[in-house]
């Protein structure tokens, strides 16, 4: 279960910016493109300029709505600080990738709105640190948001080793998706029209697809996307449990999913005549200067009495002067 719910502003945002998203991988299959190995350099940008506006509406969104709050964010900021030192680590050697494992845990743990917001966010710093920036970058950075998103989104109520093997089979597919749709970025503008495996501008849908499918297979599927997917479910096995446990506990202790009340004061309970009021002079025992509070009438007239014969005494005692002893 995700420690942050995704409330309906968040799912209208993320629906939106997926469904845009995904337009950009697969217009050349309705609309005839031009097979030019420069035409995705200059769409890059454009891509990139509509993420940015899409990211800050979707932590809007969540902060808005209680799903993110500052705790949150702080900790997206870590978790994409470590994802992005992570990543040199494979640096995509023979499909290996470092980067996929956190990705799923922390999308499992902190729910899908997070897992989007870090998939982006981590791919974006590792390339800015391992010199990756280039027109590929803002579709890595979709690629990657939607296996964050995809690991918010599985079953809730998994625990235990299900939930690890479901979270390492997970892996194994979104790493394979990955490869994929970052193929369908650069298949169509790459081998030009001379192979059997070419993009062919106009050509029915299913043509083109069946082409990009073998294209996928020959040259990714059983290299690159399975070194990605061995290294994703192996290191979700040895190392998610610790990590899931560390994820929540931290969650727990930040408590990012209680929710804000604020409660009226508690009633005072009402003063009673014999309750003493506090700061107001107490009456002594032999002192009746002070209001008696609280003393039924008889004992008072007691007190009275009482007081007035000490006054008595007192003066008659100052009055009369010691007798003195007779001479001898």
């Amino acid at each position: 279960m995700s420690v942050l719910r995704i409330a309906p502003r968040t799912a209208v945002v993320l629906a939106l910016a997926s469904t845009a998203a995904l337009a950009t991988f697969t217009w050349p299959f309705f609309i005839p493109a031009h097979p030019e190995s420069t035409a995705r350099t200059g769409e890059a940008p454009l891509v990139f300029l509509v993420m940015l506006p899409v990211l800050v509406a979707l932590v809007l969104a969540e902060l808005s709505s209680g799903g993110i709050d500052s705790k949150a964010l702080a900790m997206l900021g870590v978790l994409a600080a470590v994802n992005a030192a992570l990543r040199p680590l494979g640096a995509g050697t023979a499909g290996i990738e470092t980067v996929f494992f956190l990705l799923v845990l922390a999308g499992r743990v902190f729910g899908p709105g997070f897992g989007f917001l870090l998939g982006s966010t981590s791919l974006f710093a590792s390339a800015l640190l391992t010199a990756g920036v280039g027109p590929w970058l803002p579709f890595q950075m979709l690629c990657a948001s939607w296996v964050g998103l995809g690991a918010g989104l599985l079953p809730a109520r998994l625990r235990g080793r299900t939930e690890v093997a479901v979270l390492a089979g997970y892996g194994a597919f979104a790493a394979y998706g990955y490869g994929l749709l970052m193929n369908l970025w650069f298949w169509p503008f790459s081998l030009g029209a001379d192979t059997q495996l070419s993009y062919v501008a106009g050509a029915p849908v299913l043509d083109n697809l069946h082409r990009f499918a073998v294209f996928t297979a020959v040259t990714s599927t059983f290299g690159w996307d399975t070194g990605r997917a061995i290294t994703t479910a192996v290191a979700i096995v040895l190392a998610g449990p610790a990590v899931l446990a560390a994820l929540r506990r931290a969650a727990r202790r930040a408590a990012f999913d209680a929710p804000v009340t604020f409660a009226a004061p508690a009633p005072q309970p009402a003063l009673s005549a014999a309750t003493p009021v506090p700061g107001a002079p107490v009456a002594a025992s032999g002192d009746v200067t002070g209001p008696a509070v609280g003393v039924a009438p008889s004992a008072r007239r007691g007190l009275d009495e009482q007081s007035a014969t000490a006054e008595e005494g007192g003066q008659g005692g100052g009055s009369h002067q010691a007798p003195q002893r007779p001479a001898d």
